[in-house]
């Protein structure tokens, strides 16, 4: 019974393995010339290494769109939390005569409001940095794609 179902592990694991080596997954190479199936191989191997010196992109190792933004600053609540004290004192000061109180309230107030609106400004940052590295990213891949295509069309192949 084990004996049965090594080939189809096997087969099922090459076919894995084949699939996510293609350097060009979603093109599709036809034969132009008859060239066999190992000689179409060897030109899509050598047309694959072409493009990946002439665009540097490796759609076998494509880079990684980040996650994390360093260029934000840390969160200082300073300007917000006397922003806040100031209005909340003002405020409570025409309201019910405790300035103290009020600054008090809006100090607080003050820091968790500044500190949303610096979490939505990191955050937007982030995915307008990723957006711009996504971008970079599928530009890369369609010139190496164009290499890929203008290498093996001159070897003879259809590329679609």
């Amino acid at each position: 019974m084990r004996n049965r179902k090594l080939p189809v592990v096997t087969g099922l694991l090459a076919c894995l393995l084949a699939g996510s080596s293609a350097p060009a997954s979603e093109l599709y190479v036809f034969p132009g010339k008859g060239q066999s199936e190992a000689q179409m191989e060897q030109d899509k191997f050598s047309c694959y290494q072409w493009a990946r010196k002439n665009t540097g992109y490796d759609p076998t190792n494509p880079p990684r769109v980040s996650t994390t933004t360093t260029s934000s600053q840390p969160y200082r609540p300073g300007g917000d939390v006397v922003r806040g004290a100031a209005k909340g004192a003002i405020v409570a000061g025409i309201a019910d005569g405790d300035a103290g109180k009020g600054a008090a309230v809006g100090a607080i107030g003050g820091g968790v409001f500044g500190g949303m609106r610096h979490q939505r400004r990191v955050e937007s940052q982030r995915q307008q940095a990723a957006a711009n590295q996504s971008a970079r990213s599928s530009a890369m891949r369609s010139d190496y794609n164009r290499a890929y295509s203008a290498c093996l069309e001159g070897k003879g192949y259809t590329v679609r």
